[in-house]
């Protein structure tokens, strides 16, 4: 049985989503200050690793750091409606950008917009309050 990994052409297309997606992160004001690393670069092998495991690809990111356990990774940031939105704001064109069949891209899309929505700890900013 083929994976998605194989269909879509492997490992330089995840690395493209990923190369594509941590571009914008490094630019936009509610993100990048949850680095605290001065470079994406461990951010986006992890994110690349994940991804190709999930999808089918070898499983490095489990053997080098166990269990994805995405919620637990993700638990100590405050992660809002805004922070979820912004994510999606980068990865949607990432995703979009890809050469790939568009039933592939839309299993991604789907995948990687849940996730976000699963990974909210934090209740909406309410600004009505300052007022």
């Amino acid at each position: 049985m083929t994976t998605l990994y194989d269909a879509v052409g492997g490992e330089p297309v995840f690395r493209q989503l990923v190369a594509d997606f941590y571009a914008g992160v490094a630019e936009d004001p509610v993100l990048r200050p949850l680095y605290e690393d001065d470079d994406l670069e461990a951010a986006a092998d992890r994110l690349r690793m994940f991804l190709v495991q999930y999808w089918g690809g070898p499983s490095t990111y489990s053997e080098q750091r166990g269990h994805p356990r995405l919620r637990m990774r993700h638990v100590s940031w405050s992660i809002g409606p805004r922070e979820r939105d912004a994510w999606l704001s980068h990865m949607l064109p990432a995703v979009a950008r890809l050469d790939i069949p568009e039933d592939a891209r839309a299993a991604i899309w789907d995948h990687l917009e849940r996730a976000a929505h699963s990974l909210e700890n934090a209740p909406p900013e309410d600004d009505s309050l300052l007022r």
